[in-house]
């Protein structure tokens, strides 16, 4: 196969990878979560977390269980590959709401510092570090939600989530989450 041609497979598997990443953190699919790092990965989000794979999607949950929603999206990604290795910066925003009565918006831009690598033909996160560029809180604005959300289904960020009634081949990870 033409370098080029596989370069480019290689670059969308690898988008596949860290937007797959952002839905199961948002759906809180933790065996999906896990499914994307080898064995040996480190994943560094600072202060708030450094360590292995395992030891990472076992503090997902409790950090995750303090807001009811949550959108993790991908603007910028920016990906270079050399034979079963890559690095990528990848230009995150992360929107963080918090639940009532003191309802709260948190919204971080930052960037993912990745490195990845290639087994069994498989790309997957080897070490992932979260730099933080910039955040924004404000409170809730209920009102906003009734005006502009009306009649629309509410995200969730389980398994009643609109998205797995809507869309059969996005199904959840079986096992724990």
């Amino acid at each position: 196969m033409d370098d080029t041609l596989q370069t480019l497979i290689d670059k969308q598997a690898l988008t596949e990878l860290v937007y797959t990443y952002c839905r199961a953190c948002d759906r809180r699919d933790f065996a999906l979560v896990r499914s994307l790092y080898h064995d040996d990965a480190i994943d560094d989000h600072g202060a708030m977390f450094r360590g292995g794979a395992d030891a990472y999607v076992a503090w997902l949950p409790q950090v995750m269980a303090q807001f009811e929603a949550t959108v993790h999206s991908i603007s910028n990604a920016l990906f270079v590959v050399q034979g079963d290795e890559a690095q990528g910066e990848i230009y995150t925003h992360a929107y963080h709401r918090t639940p009532p009565p003191a309802a709260r918006e948190i919204v971080v831009g930052g960037r993912y510092l990745d490195r990845y690598t290639r087994r069994a033909g498989a790309w997957k996160f080897q070490h992932r570090c979260l730099a933080l560029d910039w955040v924004r809180t404000a409170p809730v604005d209920a009102s906003a939600y009734a005006e502009f959300a009306a009649g629309a289904p509410p995200g969730r960020t389980d398994g009643a989530d609109p998205s797995y009634l809507a869309l059969s081949f996005l199904a959840r990870s079986p096992g724990p989450s």
